[in-house]
């Protein structure tokens, strides 16, 4: 579990500074660039759309994690528009709140 938990620390660092990086060269435009990509037909478009869709299935397993609650469909769209940079901090939370219990970690502590 300690292992897990440093990827994802080592996971979340990376991406807000290469984040950061972006950010300040080109700006917070990313979603005209996300679906012009896609509206291109090519593959840079094939790729966000194929990470569009690992984002509703994270956000879809946030959810039902959550057994579909208002706190969970909230957390699913956290999921769906921040993507790792919110997975990363959740699994972190929920790991340690199940003190690396993984079945809890992936089916929520009402299903275990």
């Amino acid at each position: 579990m300690t292992i897990f938990r440093i990827f994802l620390a080592v996971m979340l660092a990376v991406l807000a500074v290469y984040t950061a990086v972006v950010a300040a060269h080109h700006g917070l435009g990313l979603l005209p660039v996300f679906f012009g990509d896609m509206a291109k037909m090519d593959w840079p478009g094939q790729f966000d759309l194929d990470f569009m869709f690992m984002l509703a299935l994270s956000a879809s397993w946030v959810a039902w994690r959550n057994r579909f609650s208002a706190a969970g469909l909230g957390l699913a769209l956290l999921a769906f528009f921040l993507g790792s940079a919110f997975l990363t901090v959740y699994l972190l939370v929920v790991s340690v709140r199940a003190k690396g219990d993984m079945r809890e970690v992936l089916l929520g502590k009402s299903r275990t």
